[in-house]
């Protein structure tokens, strides 16, 4: 089985994905000339959400409809971390060969004069690491997980 196909290897699909939309998102922004507003990264939340949630219903469709909420807050955890790691090696890469983006950053942010591209690849990270977990927890409660007290194999 391949990375696609394979139902053990939801989060990296998705996560892989994700940073796909993440990135394609950037280099749109970077195309139109807005790439140097930080304010759009909130639209990464709204392809992180798509993201973590087809990966739970993913889970869910390759698991006999079965989704636990725990391995559903490990899958849609670990999908947001894979897609926000890619997208913050990305633009790690991104800000070394583009040192106007980064300038930008330090001239116009309150704390731009401390960052660096390590420093800003760093927060971008951990900014969609926590991203991920909000997301994930709002939307396990959404799409709904399979009742507590059911043991597995054993739905009603």
């Amino acid at each position: 089985m391949g990375l696609f196909t394979d139902p053990n290897r939801i989060p990296e699909n998705y996560g892989l994905k994700t940073a796909g939309g993440m990135i394609a998102f950037f280099l749109a922004m970077r195309i139109l000339g807005l790439h140097h507003h930080v304010e759009l990264r909130v639209l990464n939340l709204v392809i992180q959400s798509a993201g973590v949630f087809y990966a739970l219903k993913k889970f869910r469709s390759s698991h006999s409809d079965h989704l636990n909420y725990f391995r559903g807050l490990i899958t849609g955890v670990a999908t947001g971390t894979v897609g926000s790691a890619i997208f913050a090696v990305f633009m790690f890469a991104y800000m070394q060969l583009d040192s106007d983006l980064m300038q930008s950053i330090i001239d116009n942010e309150p704390m731009g004069h401390y960052l660096n591209a390590y420093i800003s690849a760093f927060i971008v990270a951990l900014e969609g690491v926590f991203s991920g977990m909000l997301v994930t927890f709002v939307l396990l409660n959404y799409v709904g997980t399979d009742d507590v007290n059911d043991p597995a194999g054993e739905s009603n």
